[in-house]
């Protein structure tokens, strides 16, 4: 009972106490309240103060730079007006300067040109002067030039002349192609035959004193070839076909007479060279299906124009450049084998003198281990009795061979 009495008197103390402190948690609330409303007050008016003192100052700052920059532009305006001054006058100063020069360099222009064009004039005129004295002497080049190519249509149109012409250049081609030993002009290919061919490419024979003759004869049937080149410029079909013929015809002769006069074996090849001295002529003749194997079949001739047989002339060259090559490999071959038989009795001979060595050799270490005998003897000849003395003085001595 007095625990009970005691629990409720502690239980309304308490009661008292949280009344008293909850009491004066709202007097504290309340002044808080009052005092956070004051200082709030206080801050917007302070704020609001600082907020027009801003506006003022901005509304000064706004009037002092509208001040300055209407003098800035007023003092850029001066600034430019007087550049705008300086400007002109200057120009004004540089526009007479150079009107000053312009007038003096027309002046120097004007003398240099007149005294150049002087100058040019009298170059000209002694130019033309020279050019015309040139063409006085080009109208008589003209005039040779004029005399020589008649000189060569009269060659062109005589059967003789054209074939001294064609024989020149054939024995140009063989000159610039061989030498002087690889052919000969005039050749008498045919034994006791007074015919002779324009010229002939020596071949080596079988033997070394033997040769062989490769013919070549020059043939220009110029009559025919014109008419056949006139009827075809003239697109005349019927008369380039009858001039075609003709000059088949032609070649075909010059073939037959080259075959019988100039095809003689041994002493020649068993064909014959027929040099045709245009390009022109040559494609003509080449041209013709089944002309060229004909002659061939027929005469054993071959047709050869400048390119071509200045293509066989060089493949001869290197023929006879390897048959040369071939002779001196022979030669080489042959002191070779004589070097051999040198170089194997020389290795015969040293193996004689290497196997005196070793004998000598041998010989000499033999009579090295005599002597190391001796020696060691002889070191101890003072210990030995007499009869080990009487043997070592019984050592046979060496010999005069062995010391040899």
């Amino acid at each position: 009972m007095e625990l009970q009495n005691g629990l409720k008197a502690m239980s309304d103390s308490l009661d008292n106490r949280v009344g008293g402190l909850t009491a004066n948690l709202n007097l504290h609330f309340t002044a808080f309240a009052d005092v956070q409303k004051k200082t709030g007050d206080a801050l917007a008016e302070t704020q609001r103060l600082r907020l027009n003192e801003v506006n003022a100052t901005l509304g000064k700052l706004t009037e002092t730079l509208s001040a300055q920059q209407i003098e800035g532009r007023k003092a850029m305006a001066e600034e430019l007006e007087k550049v705008r001054v300086t400007l002109t006058d200057n120009l004004a100063g540089l526009r007479k300067e150079n009107e000053a020069k312009l007038e003096e360099m027309r002046k120097t222009v004007d003398e240099k040109l007149q005294s150049t064009l002087d100058q040019r004039l009298d170059a000209n005129f002694k130019q033309v002067s020279d050019r015309l004295e040139s063409v006085q002497k080009g109208l008589g080049e003209m005039q040779s030039l004029a005399t020589g190519v008649g000189d060569l249509k009269r060659v062109l149109t005589n059967v003789k002349s054209r074939g001294t012409w064609g024989e020149v250049q054939l024995g140009a081609l063989l000159e610039d192609t061989l030498t002087s030993e690889q052919y000969a002009a005039q050749v008498q290919v045919r034994p006791r035959s007074a015919e002779r061919v324009d010229f002939a490419v020596r071949l080596p024979g079988q033997d070394d004193d033997g040769q062989v003759w490769i013919p070549i004869d020059c043939k220009f049937p110029h009559e025919d070839y014109a008419r056949l080149v006139a009827a075809q410029e003239s697109a005349n079909p019927v008369e380039a076909e009858a001039a075609g013929k003709a000059l088949e015809r032609a070649v075909m002769a010059q073939a037959k007479i080259m075959a019988e006069k100039y095809i003689h074996p041994p002493h020649t090849t068993d064909f014959a060279y027929m040099y045709l001295p245009t390009e022109g002529l040559f494609a003509e003749i080449v041209r013709r299906e089944g002309f060229t194997a004909d002659l061939r079949a027929r005469h054993r001739v071959e047709i050869a124009g400048p390119s071509t047989l200045t293509a066989m002339l060089n493949a001869l060259r290197v023929g006879f450049r390897s048959l040369q090559i071939q002779k001196k490999s022979s030669e080489v071959w042959t002191e070779l084998g004589k070097v051999k038989s040198a170089f194997e009795k020389y290795g015969e001979t040293l193996e004689a003198v290497d196997k005196k060595l070793d004998e000598a050799k041998n010989k000499v270490a033999d009579v090295g281990r005599k002597h190391r005998a001796v020696v060691h003897s002889l070191r101890n000849v003072e210990s030995l009795p007499a009869l080990e003395v009487v043997a070592v003085a019984a050592l046979p001595e060496p010999s005069d061979e062995a010391a040899e």
